[in-house]
């Protein structure tokens, strides 16, 4: 499992100026959780692929009451500037409580309160993001630092996901040493060991779209299936059973009626 996500006193620098007791700080109820002015709205694309990650997200060594999972959901990162926020497409946290106090749904993700960096995060590319994702544009005099920026070196999330429409643009970077690594993806898949899940592409049908989809997958290599795909495989099973039982019934009936005894049907 992994030990280093929990936010520790020695993680502020010494030179911060003193903070008020964790009482006094905003939580999620005093903080927005959306922004009317920002331009855009998720198209069809930016709501089927995290609801994918969200349906096929089953780290092994946790419960799903101790893991938690968001897409477009504002994550407040720094204590000092509680109004900054980003917007991950996608991010899970583990060894971290599914409700907020254990009986709410989450209105955002504060770093200051909830004590726990996500694990991993998902961005989804698109012409206006791109360079922001990928660390290429440069961060503006007196404005929040960019996404690359806040993922990598303020909360040091372990693994960083970018995808596209575009399959050629699925890249994975691990926090090493205190910076990304791009990581290699044979076969187009990247395994994450210490929650012993592998994130891949996964040419299929979705919602009725055949396309490329980022899907989690286990140690054995095989998809992670949907909701939907559980239910469907239980119908196939029982169905199966049903047949089994069925013609088991029909060979000793033939069975009895060798023997001259005539079954009771």
């Amino acid at each position: 499992m992994p030990t280093n996500l929990r936010l520790k006193k020695t993680d502020v620098p010494q030179t911060a100026p003193l903070l008020p007791p964790k009482e006094a700080l905003p939580t999620m109820y005093d903080l927005p959780s959306e922004n009317p002015e920002e331009p855009g709205l998720p198209d069809d694309f930016h709501y089927y692929q995290p609801q994918l990650l969200r349906e096929t997200f089953c780290p092994p060594d946790y419960p799903p009451e101790q893991f938690y999972m968001a897409s477009d959901l504002n994550l407040y990162y720094d204590v000092q500037h509680p109004n900054w926020y980003k917007r991950p497409d996608w991010f899970a946290v583990v060894d971290v409580p599914r409700l907020y106090n254990e009986r709410e749904l989450r209105m955002s993700y504060v770093i200051w309160q909830e004590g726990v960096v996500p694990f991993v995060a998902v961005e989804l590319l698109s012409e206006n993001t791109e360079k922001e994702d990928l660390g290429h544009a440069l961060r503006e005099i007196n404005q929040p630092p960019t996404k690359w920026q806040v993922y990598e070196r303020i909360l040091q999330i372990p693994y960083y996901i970018v995808f596209a429409r575009d399959p050629d643009k699925f890249r994975a970077f691990q926090l090493t040493k205190g910076r990304y690594r791009e990581l290699t993806l044979p076969d187009k898949r990247v395994w994450l060991p210490e929650i012993k899940l592998g994130l891949g592409l996964w040419e299929d049908v979705y919602y009725g779209v055949e396309r490329k989809w980022l899907r989690w997958y286990d140690a054995e290599g095989k998809w992670i299936p949907t909701p939907v795909e559980k239910e469907r495989q239980q119908t196939e099973q029982e169905k199966m059973r049903a047949e089994q039982e069925k013609l088991r019934a029909e060979q000793l009936a033939a069975q009895l009626r060798a023997l001259g005894i005539e079954p009771n049907m």
